[in-house]
């Protein structure tokens, strides 16, 4: 029995590849990672197999979450990220409303994703905010493309903004992205925008199923954790531990 955290499983997602002829991807560390998810957004530095230091991390709301619950506000369902960034691709991916960046001018690689929320409810609530977030927005005359495409634009600033100083402190160029908001084909190409201006490269996660919590992605950590001969001693000391530390 191997026990592994799933956050790792995200760090090594962008290695899996399935039999079908694609080439091997070698390992070439350090790799400055993100994880970016409904539960997590933080920067880890992938030093060696199995070997980690998380050097920033959301303080409370996770960018995917954030995505989440701006799209119950607006009466778009659940998982919000899909249907923001359709709705924001209709929009051009503009941004119309200029909502804040938040932590963009602290010195830390840290994240901070409730005050963005707030600041959009806020700004929903001269509406009184009904059941429907869709109704809300015809009551101001508001373009439900144009909200979404906003909080999207506000929220993928701050992370390519945020792991553009991560590079520059840390100075590793190699990125590696996981996490289901990674799914976004939208960010990925800021992604790789931002590696290109810095003659760096990124790595994601292949298929879109492997952006999610997977089994896959569990089974390759749990494979180099065979090799190192790291299998569960005491089974009946083993647990689930909430929100737990990848280092």
């Amino acid at each position: 029995l191997i026990s592994v955290n799933h956050l790792e499983g995200h760090l090594y997602s962008p290695f899996v590849q399935n039999s079908r002829g694609n080439p091997k991807i070698d390992f070439k560390f350090p790799y400055l990672g993100l994880i970016i998810s409904g539960g997590h957004t933080e920067f880890v530095i992938f030093k060696n197999h199995l070997e980690y230091e998380v050097i920033g991390s959301t303080l409370d709301d996770a960018a995917g979450e954030a995505l989440d619950k701006t799209a119950k506000l607006l009466g778009l369902g659940y998982p919000g990220g899909p249907v923001i960034e359709r709705l924001a691709k209709e929009a051009g991916n503009k941004d119309f409303h200029n909502f804040p960046r938040p932590m963009l001018k602290s010195n830390d690689l840290n994240f901070s994703f409730s005050g963005l929320k707030t600041s959009f409810y806020y700004f929903l609530r001269p509406c009184v905010i009904p059941s429907d977030g869709a109704k809300a927005t015809e009551s101001r005359n508001l373009d439900i493309r144009q909200l979404a495409s906003s909080f999207q634009e506000a929220v993928f600033d701050t992370l390519i903004k945020k792991t553009e100083r991560a590079i520059k402190q840390t100075e590793i160029k190699r990125l590696i992205v996981g996490g289901g908001v990674i799914a976004n084909l939208y960010l990925r190409k800021l992604f790789r925008d931002l590696v290109k201006r810095h003659n760096g490269s990124v790595l994601f996660p292949s298929y879109k199923y492997l952006t999610g919590d997977n089994a896959a992605m569990i089974g390759v950590v749990a494979g180099f954790k065979a090799e190192k001969g790291l299998f569960v001693k005491n089974i009946d000391g083993l647990d689930r531990i909430p929100r737990f530390n990848i280092s």
